[in-house]
């Protein structure tokens, strides 16, 4: 696995990638929150400036990482690769190159609080909604 950057004719694949692991990951989320979500998420592809991709041994797009001012606003990877250091990767990628310092988390996803965790950040505040008045509780994190 490497990471490189992604090419605005990879967004949409980038947001199958998103989908197919919210589906895996966020079970609290509705299909219609999913309706909802996913043109927000399509569109913001092209608003991060600091993405990046990672890529099997094969080249294909298998996760991403979008950071914006420090937060890591998105850390996203396909299922099947799940648990084999892609998301480390990832994140180191980000610490290196984008100056991640912040995350804001789903409570209601433990592995990836967990992750975050395992990753040096630790709990600042909690929020009660989601950025769009969602109540999914977002845990706010710093390293």
């Amino acid at each position: 696995m490497r990471v490189t950057e992604i090419a605005p004719t990879e967004y949409g694949r980038a947001a199958e990638l998103w989908e197919a692991s919210v589906r895996a990951t966020h079970d609290f989320v509705t299909e219609a929150d999913l309706d909802e979500f996913r043109p927000l998420v399509r569109a913001s592809f092209g608003e991060i400036a600091q993405l990046a991709g990672l890529r099997s041994d094969d080249g294909l797009l298998i996760g991403f990482i979008g950071v914006a001012e420090g937060n890591v606003e998105m850390l996203f990877l396909d299922p099947a690769y799940h648990g084999q250091g892609g998301g480390s990767l990832l994140l180191a990628h980000a610490f290196d190159h984008f100056a991640a310092t912040t995350v804001d988390v789903n409570e209601q996803n433990p592995e990836a609080v967990g992750f975050y965790e395992h990753h040096g950040f630790r709990l600042v505040s909690r929020s009660p909604l989601d950025s769009t008045g969602k109540p999914y509780p977002i845990l706010h994190l710093k390293r």
